[in-house]
């Protein structure tokens, strides 16, 4: 589907199936909500899918692999060569998603959305890096839209193939300054308060990165209410993929689970452009950048994991799969009161 019928096609939860998900729970034969926020995710679950027999065999990790031209202005350790070394090393299960994946049986999809040059890693390249949005915009709308359009189709292949849990991740030399400027438009916040180190700036490095945002910012004055418009001036590539795999789950009643600050930068432009999308999202940490807290506060989640995390790739979203298997392993194995023949409990006032 294109964007404009993805967008039409997501709708609010099912809330018969999320209360017989509730009622399941209350009726095993444990402490009521004992086990907090992983019996809501499964109850949400429920509601996506519409189905309170949850199952989540099937789980896949999508990586979206871009360039960011603003690392012409110094606000990166290291060159945009990283990039694709790291995406290509996706493939050979190298990279710190890729080991993970691995041990928490999932399958890993990296996709080249718009790196700075030719990969051996599946193509959906919309340019060879995005422009330096210090100086001219990112991208045009047509490549912005094209790239949330590319995200979509990526989901909507794995969602075909049966995949019942799909994680957002990313690569990209420079992208948490396009990730940092996408937040301070959309939160309508200084860049200060939403900027940090990303892979390790210096405290001059960190000021340089500041700068270069809050100049894109006043430079391109991007409308905060118009989430492609935000994408095309001041965003990456990488983003806009992650935002449509987050359209295209809540438009297929599949859930899309958020890592961390960059990848929550995503989940924010799909809410603008969706609203109801937010309900198809899961949380799975709190990254230590700055505007992490911010931006999930803004999507109304969660986050399971607290492990001052900020390594990207998909990573924690994919360490948040096991704990869901657990989860479910109760879920659906534990016995009832009613077949252990203890009295349940009951909600107190």
């Amino acid at each position: 589907m294109n964007l404009e019928q993805t967008i039409a096609a997501i709708g609010p939860l099912d809330k018969k199936a999320m209360e017989e998900a509730r009622r399941h729970w209350d009726s095993i034969a444990k402490p009521l909500h004992s086990l907090g926020r992983l019996e809501d995710l499964v109850v949400q679950i429920a509601g996506i899918t519409g189905n309170p027999r949850v199952c989540l065999d099937k789980k896949a990790l999508l990586v979206f692999c871009a360039d960011n031209g603003v690392v012409e202005e110094g606000v990166t350790q290291c060159g945009q060569e990283v990039t694709k070394a790291v995406a290509e090393n996706f493939l050979q299960e190298k990279a710190t998603a890729g080991i993970l994946c691995r041990h928490t049986g999932a399958d890993i999809f990296p996709y080249d959305i718009g790196v700075a040059s030719d990969t051996c890693i599946p193509s959906c390249k919309i340019a060879y890096g995005t422009k330096n949005m210090a100086k001219e915009p990112a991208m045009t709308r047509d490549e912005a839209v094209r790239a949330l359009e590319a995200g979509i189709a990526a989901a909507e292949e794995k969602i075909r193939q049966g995949y019942q849990i799909l994680a957002t991740g990313e690569m990209g030399i420079g992208n948490t300054t396009s990730s940092s400027a996408v937040a301070s438009v959309l939160l309508k916040m200084e860049p200060e308060l939403v900027t940090g180190r990303g892979a390790g700036l210096s405290s001059a490095g960190l000021q340089k990165k500041v700068q270069v945002i809050r100049q894109a910012v006043e430079f391109h004055r991007p409308d905060p209410a118009d989430p492609v418009d935000v994408l095309a001036k001041v965003g990456g590539f990488d983003i806009a993929g992650m935002a449509g795999t987050f359209l295209a789950g809540a438009a297929h009643h599949v859930p899309v689970v958020i890592d961390g600050f960059i990848s929550a930068v995503a989940a924010l432009v799909a809410v603008r452009l969706a609203p109801e999308a937010s309900g198809c999202m899961l949380a799975s940490h709190v990254s230590k950048e700055p505007a992490a807290r911010m931006l999930l506060e803004e999507l109304g989640k969660s986050a399971v994991l607290h492990g001052e995390m900020c390594l990207g790739e998909g990573t924690g979203a994919v360490m948040l799969f096991p704990i869901l298997d657990m989860a479910l392993a109760v879920y659906h194995g534990m016995a009832t009161f009613e077949s252990t023949h203890i009295e349940a409990y009951v909600p107190l006032s």
